[in-house]
């Protein structure tokens, strides 16, 4: 998990994820750079049977809610090819105001790329119990709303509160363990 200080310890448990852009820069803001993080976690779902049991995508961060067998080599997986795919997504579409600073603020140890997409670490947190499940979500489907976006959380395109109130999602999502 690179230089974080946060660890996942358990990961047959789900854990709330943070992943930031490089000095919050607003990345998320084209929708074909918002695809390339939904069809990640598809993939991932699909292919390495990660758990996704919630999510939202805001313009310079997300917050999203997995378990799988190997967590960490998962979030390692999900941030090196989506920044991959990024870079080729700005680059293509000539989005210099994107791909500039993520190229001027690059860490220096970073000596092995050009550009970097996310800040270090995912700052994953155990939840240990539905009622702390439960409490992230309604975080992370807020997130849109305490921002002003929008003023129901089922409103915001790129979250899973719209597969949480019943209606369809861009991703399908673990609501398994809900019971209301």
């Amino acid at each position: 998990m690179g230089r974080s200080r946060y660890t996942i310890y358990e990961d047959q448990l789900p854990h709330f994820l943070t992943d930031t852009v490089l000095n919050w820069i607003p990345l998320f803001i084209h929708p074909g750079s918002v695809q390339i993080i939904l069809d990640c976690w598809s993939y991932l779902q699909t292919h390495h049977q990660l758990r996704l049991y919630g999510y939202v995508v805001l313009e310079n961060h997300l917050h999203w809610i997995a378990q799988a067998e190997d967590l960490p080599k998962e979030v390692h997986r999900f941030k090196a090819y989506t920044a991959k795919q990024l870079i080729q997504y700005l680059k293509a579409n000539r989005v210099d105001r994107i791909l500039h600073p993520l190229h001027f603020n690059k860490k220096n140890h970073k000596i092995d790329r050009d550009y970097q997409v996310w800040e270090e670490g995912s700052h994953p947190q155990l939840l240990q119990n539905e009622e702390m499940l439960r409490q992230k979500l309604t975080y992370l489907h807020n997130n849109p709303v305490k921002r002003g976006y929008v003023d129901q959380p089922e409103h915001w395109r790129y979250s899973s509160a719209r597969n949480y109130v019943g209606l369809p999602g861009l991703l399908p999502v673990f609501t398994g363990w809900f019971n209301t």
